[in-house]
């Protein structure tokens, strides 16, 4: 076993003598040691129930014969950390995840590993650590929240709550009306109940192989979600016994798999940057223009909020994301030859398995639209391209033409758009908020949930070279590659330029002259980096650009 170097032989006496003043016993040191990845902490609601889910897989290891060893790794609420300084801070800690995550398993000798995450970078962070160790790994998450209930008896969540804010400061809610969204719009633990980013990588995992089947959908409250820990963790032990590693189920294929099922879901942007990230850990290069490729041939399935009034516990009674394989598979568009954490292939893990609500789950030949959730856009403003989320467009917005109002950074935006200094007809642009920029490539779900709020999701495109919480809905186009801090043509946009969107042509034009171009970049000076110090100072000179996944260098 891997462990042998810190449990066999006379060479390994002085860890022996280690481990034993941790309390393990001889016979607990001659079984698999399997490291037990626990992102618990008390800040994060999706992972306040997390120490439950480690006990459960710990209880599962035990049963299947081999022993467990529990360690952290962080996560970042980015709803609490959303609007101020601290979303700075989220999109880097998946570098942070993975390598320190990296650094305990290595350390330790792991003979496999058991990772239980539940939020937005805490995910796709572990999955790159996973990729980078590569000793046989499975997922099992904290689940996903419940939605609320409104005093009229109507569903809601987060993504409500934020644009009940923008409904605040338009004059179209009181301060009674904000206050039952506050008490309603989270009611229990897990990832917030819509398809954001958190339950996006959540069933991404079950998409790619790396999870078990309910890991994405089966709400954290239920006790199925211990369950299916305790067979997570039996489950580990026979990929151990059979030494399957996650390069062998993330390979090219599983990669393609995922983003098919991606774009029948309509999940998050943010997928856009942390598939890329993941794969690139693989040695696997995932395009934008593979992407797109993808998207124009995946029929769009699901409407959860906010693109629609369904939740993940609605997903997970329809059949969850192996029910939208299913209809994926009658179409031809999965490779369901793949090995999966089932020890199994794809195909064998789909059957028997049912679409049993066509209300949540569209059937294939009925789909809410003929290519996928998420469209990348490239033209003169976005060279290298950049992401919407089309499922959660409005039709009226699809294609789009205004004046560009221009804002360095997103704080200056919100204060206009709270101000109703925002009209219909206005592309909104809001620069020097990438990866390198930010630093750290803020989520812009005030700005958005504001324009929704006031009711001008129908008139008003927001452009950045930042990103977008899964709860974004509207026009909303991010990950401007490259961005304004590396040179790119959105640093060279200034107040009332018509800037034209073309969401099913996938196009995205600044309407000003080559000519005219060329004169403001010789004239552009790149700010002064807002951060000079710290983690994000050393980041920003490491960080990629969006297009490549934001991964370090």
């Amino acid at each position: 076993m891997r462990s042998d170097v810190i449990t066999k032989g006379v060479p390994a006496a002085p860890n022996r003598s280690l481990l034993y003043a941790l309390g393990y016993t001889k016979e607990e040191l001659e079984r698999p040691l399997i490291g037990v990845v626990c992102s618990y902490n008390e800040i994060v609601p999706g992972h306040m129930n997390l120490d439950k889910i480690s006990e459960a897989v710990k209880a599962g290891i035990r049963a299947a014969g081999g022993t467990p060893v529990e360690f952290p790794a962080i996560a970042v609420c980015d709803g609490i950390a959303m609007g101020h300084v601290g979303m700075k801070y989220s999109l880097v800690t998946r570098d942070l995840i993975a390598d320190s995550t990296e650094a305990m398993a290595m350390a330790h000798q792991f003979d496999g590993l058991v990772m239980i995450p539940n939020c937005d970078k805490n995910v796709p962070g572990l999955l790159m650590a996973a990729a980078r160790v590569n000793v046989p790994t499975i997922f099992v998450s904290g689940g996903p929240m419940l939605a609320g209930t409104m005093n009229d008896g109507s569903r809601t969540c987060l993504s409500h709550m934020f644009e009940a804010v923008g409904s605040y400061y338009a004059g179209k809610l009181d301060e009674t009306g904000l206050e039952e969204y506050e008490n309603n719009a989270c009611p229990t633990c897990g990832s917030c109940s819509g398809m954001y980013t958190a339950n996006s990588m959540n069933c991404l995992t079950e998409a790619i192989g790396m999870a078990l089947r309910g890991n994405g959908t089966i709400p954290a409250v239920y006790s199925a979600r211990l369950r299916l820990a305790k067979h997570a963790g039996m489950q580990i032990m026979e990929l151990v016994k059979k030494n399957i590693r996650p390069r062998d189920i993330m390979t090219e294929a599983a990669f393609h798999n995922a983003e098919t099922i991606d774009m029948a879901l309509g999940c998050s942007t943010n997928t856009m940057l942390h598939l890329p990230a993941i794969a690139h850990e693989c040695g696997i290069e995932l395009s934008f223009d593979k992407a797109n490729e993808i998207s124009a041939k995946t029929p769009n399935l699901c409407h959860l909020a906010p693109a629609g009034n369904t939740y993940m516990e609605d997903l997970e009674r329809a059949g969850g994301v192996y029910a939208v394989m299913t209809e994926l598979v009658k179409a031809g568009l999965l490779d369901t030859s793949l090995i999966t954490c089932t020890g199994k292939t794809i195909a064998e893990n789909l059957e028997g398995v049912v679409n049993r609500n066509h209300d949540v789950i569209r059937p294939i030949e009925n789909p809410y639209s003929k290519t996928g959730g998420i469209a990348v856009l490239k033209g003169n403003l976005a060279p290298d391209g950049c992401v919407v989320k089309q499922s959660a467009v409005a039709e009226e917005m699809l294609v789009h033409q205004g004046p560009a109002r221009v804002f360095d950074c997103e704080d200056d935006a919100i204060k206009a758009i709270y101000a109703g200094k925002i009209v219909a007809g206005d592309v909104v642009v809001i620069r020097y908020e990438g990866p390198k920029g930010g630093p750290g490539m803020r989520e812009m779900l005030n700005p958005t949930s504001a324009i929704a709020g006031m009711g001008l999701d129908k008139d008003v495109a927001l452009i950045t070279d930042g990103r977008f919480s899964g709860a974004t809905r509207g026009a909303s186009i991010g990950h401007v590659s490259p961005e304004a801090a590396s040179g790119g043509p959105i640093g060279l946009v200034e107040e009332g330029d018509i800037i034209s969107i073309d969401i099913p042509n996938r196009s995205i034009t600044l309407n000003v002259s080559d000519d005219v171009l060329a004169e403001r970049r010789a004239k552009w000076v790149c700010p002064e980096p807002r951060i000079k110090t710290g983690y994000l100072a050393r980041y920003a000179k490491l960080v990629s650009s969006a297009d490549r996944g934001a991964v370090l260098e």
